[in-house]
């Protein structure tokens, strides 16, 4: 193809947009921003990081972008983290057709209808429920969401996690944001169905129902799996109090040997590690914003998450996490302080591999201090 077709192309593409903006009500609109953050972190179980008084470094810098032209719309985030933390990477991206204020429909790259949402959470590092995959998980797919008077449904279909390697039989890769189905096994044709249930004139508080189902593809024996989940979550969002209360179950059938039966591979930001197949997560959060008057500070909140990963498997340790801490906001800048602490738990403690999986006979809890600064534009 010359220059000159392509730049043809281009203008033809781009004529109708510039026949909408002169058009004036009907023009579409975009809106650009994103987020540079750094993070300061001191891990107990690393000695000569202790030593030498934690690391302090770059976290990500993220791209977002929205936009939309009459009864169409999209919303994209891409993220970039380090070579060691699984690079650059597409969190979300999708498109939507807006049937009026109470429907739409989501095409694409989208976070999935399963638990309390956006989060279970309020600190930095989310809960449990995210490590494996039922906090803020992203598939591709189609969603439908309708509003009612104080319900609102979601329901949706996801033909899979996002996919990086269009081969034949290829395992997916660990560089994305939210963890999914690795290794041997992989997520597709799964179906997703959310209730959210207002209480009272205010909304103060709802009640949350989910469940899901879907096939784990084998791509080993070629054959297909399943795995399915259920959540029931109550909300309370108060003028100063919040609370989140929620329990899943979940229950991973890989079509596999018996030695792969108990476990399966779950991957995000570069590397995988292993989860027990079966069990629930329990988890609770209460939040508290303080009565700040200040020209520079114009919120605190504190928070306590707690989670609790209860695995089926006889013999298998069960996993924990509490995060005790605050979220300070200074105009632009949001700035997380916590005190995580893990007990078998990958990302809090010195076993990597195995920690959410059979964990550690006597293992002993692990504390991460971590501040997040990060400025939002």
């Amino acid at each position: 193809m010359t220059l000159n077709k392509l730049l043809g192309i281009i203008v033809l593409l781009i004529f109708p947009s510039l026949t909408a903006i002169s058009q004036g009500d009907t023009s579409p609109k975009l809106k650009l921003g994103g987020a540079i953050r750094f993070n300061y972190n001191l891990s107990d179980w690393k000695d000569e990081q202790v030593t030498r008084g934690g690391d302090f470094g770059y976290d990500v810098f993220r791209l977002n972008a929205s936009g939309s032209y009459q009864k169409l719309g999209f919303n994209a985030e891409y993220r970039f983290y380090s070579p060691s933390f699984g690079g650059h990477m597409l969190k979300q991206g999708w498109i939507e057709y807006i049937h009026n204020q109470q429907s739409s429909i989501q095409l694409g790259l989208q976070q999935v209808p399963f638990g309390l949402q956006p989060y279970n959470s309020n600190n930095w590092f989310f809960s449990i429920a995210y490590y494996v995959g039922l906090e803020d998980d992203h598939d591709m797919g189609i969603k439908w969401i309708k509003s009612f008077d104080q319900l609102q449904l979601h329901a949706a279909f996801y033909k899979n996690a996002e996919e990086l390697n269009f081969d034949n039989a290829s395992a997916i890769s660990p560089n994305r944001y939210s963890y999914d189905v690795a290794g041997r096994n992989k997520e597709v044709n799964q179906g997703n169905i959310k209730l959210s249930y207002n209480i009272g004139e205010q909304k103060y508080s709802s009640i949350e129902i989910s469940a899901m189902y879907g096939g784990l593809y084998n791509i080993i024996t070629s054959e297909m799996g399943s795995h399915s989940a259920s959540a029931l979550g109550y909300r309370y969002n108060g003028k100063r109090w919040g609370l989140k209360l929620q329990a899943i179950t979940f229950n991973k059938n890989p079509n596999d040997s018996a030695q792969y039966k108990d476990i399966i591979e779950m991957a995000a930001y570069g590397s995988s590690y292993k989860v027990a197949a079966k069990g629930q997560v329990l988890s609770s959060s209460v939040s508290y914003q303080l009565p700040i008057k200040s020209s520079l500070i114009d919120q605190i909140l504190l928070y306590n998450d707690f989670s609790w990963f209860r695995k089926t498997k006889n013999g298998f340790n069960d996993s924990y996490m509490n995060v005790l801490g605050c979220m300070i906001a200074t105009g632009p800048i949001y700035t997380y302080i916590d005190s995580a602490w893990g007990k078998n738990h990958s990302w809090l403690g010195p076993e990597w591999s195995n920690a959410f999986a059979e964990g550690t006979d006597n293992a002993q809890w692990h504390m991460r201090f971590n501040i997040n600064i990060g400025y939002y534009f």
